[in-house]
Formats: structure tokens, sequence, C-alpha cells
């Protein structure tokens, strides 16, 4: 399929089947994620495969697994999230968290080199390792959208940080923007509904 087509069929997906994924599609799909452009044009990126399952699970041991839906809509009403597709979709992907990293086909950890504190920044600039791992990893999920495969990322508290690190022996100059769960669909893609947004609505000519 062409780039556009592989852009629309991309969706968020949290409910995956018991399918394993080859192992050269896992590396193409990686591979995909190396080509992304990177800010210091090292692309100091770095994946842990977590397919283990006793590590996964300790892993993914910080993750809360008991989400009630009042406390899903506290939350909702503290970040003053009033549209209803919104909140819709926080309703439906937050109580699967947990289980969409346990039962992914491939758990993946992406790393990226940050010899400075990433949550004390002295300027924008001092963003840019975050900002360019994650162009690697749109890379990655469009790739996986082009060989059936869906996923979602999933950004770790501040609390698990320290334990994925100690887990996995990550070195202390490297970060970890996020959980990386990718597998075959479960359910429809499409399951949960769009917003829909007229790229017009949203293009300013000369100013805003």
């Amino acid at each position: 399929m062409n780039i556009y087509e592989t852009i629309n069929k991309r969706r968020t997906v949290r409910d995956f089947t018991e399918k394993l994924i080859d192992t050269e599609i896992i590396h193409r799909i990686l591979d995909a994620g190396l080509k992304a452009p990177s800010n210091d044009h090292m692309r100091s990126w770095e994946f842990i495969i977590v397919n283990d399952m006793p590590t996964r699970l300790k892993l993914i041991d910080k993750v809360n697994k008991n989400f009630t839906r009042e406390q899903i809509t506290e939350i909702l009403d503290s970040w003053k999230a009033n549209d209803q597709c919104q909140r819709e979709m926080y309703y439906d992907g937050i109580p699967k968290q947990y289980n969409m990293l346990l039962t992914a086909g491939c758990l993946i950890i992406p790393c990226f080199r940050q010899d400075y504190p990433l949550l004390s920044p002295s300027s924008l600039s001092s963003l840019n390792g975050f900002a360019s791992i994650w162009l690697c990893i749109e890379n990655i999920l469009l790739a996986a959208a082009a060989e059936g495969i869906f996923g979602v990322t999933r950004i770790p508290f501040e609390t698990e940080q320290p334990h994925i690190k100690a887990v996995l022996n990550i070195p202390s100059n490297y970060e970890v923007p996020c959980y990386l769960a990718l597998g075959y669909p479960k359910d429809e893609p499409n399951k949960i509904k769009q917003i829909q947004i007229n790229v017009k609505d949203r293009i300013h000519l000369t100013w805003w």
C-alpha cells in the first residue's frame, strides 16, 4: 500500500490476539524506525524487546490495573476534557493499559540517549532528543500498520521510570519515552470513533 493508505489505516489498538509477530517482521518495522530523522544525525536509539513473560510481568508491575469509571471521570474532569468522543476514548483505553502491555504480540521499550536531565531543559532545543525519538516511533507504527499490525504507546508515569530502568538494566544516560505495544488486533481497528478534522480549518495563510 502507498503511504497515504498506510496513514489512513493506522489506528491505536489495545486489544490483541495471541498471535506472535515474526522476528523478521519486527526487524523490518524497527529498521523503518531507524530511517527517521534524528536531532544529531547519530540516531542514538536502542530497542529492548520484552517478550519473555516473567520479565514482562515484572516490568509492568507498577502499571495501575484497577481503574474504575468513577476514577476516570474524575481524571477527565480535572483535565477539562469535555469532548464526548475524547472522553469515550479514555473510558475505553485507560482500563486496558495493563492488559494491552501484557498481551501484546511484541512489547518494545524504545530508548534514546539523553546526557542531561530531560525534565530540566534549559531551552526548547534541549528537548531535541526527545522530539526525534517520537519521529522514530511514528515510523514504527506506520510500518507496523503496513504489515497488518497495530499498536499503542503508553508514556510511563514518573514513578515507573526508575523501575523500568532497573528491570531492563538501561544505562543512566538513556531515557524511555514510552512502552510500545504491537500486535494483531482482536477487534476491528476502527472501533473507536475518530475525531474528524478538515485540514483547511487548521491552515493559516501568512498569519494566524
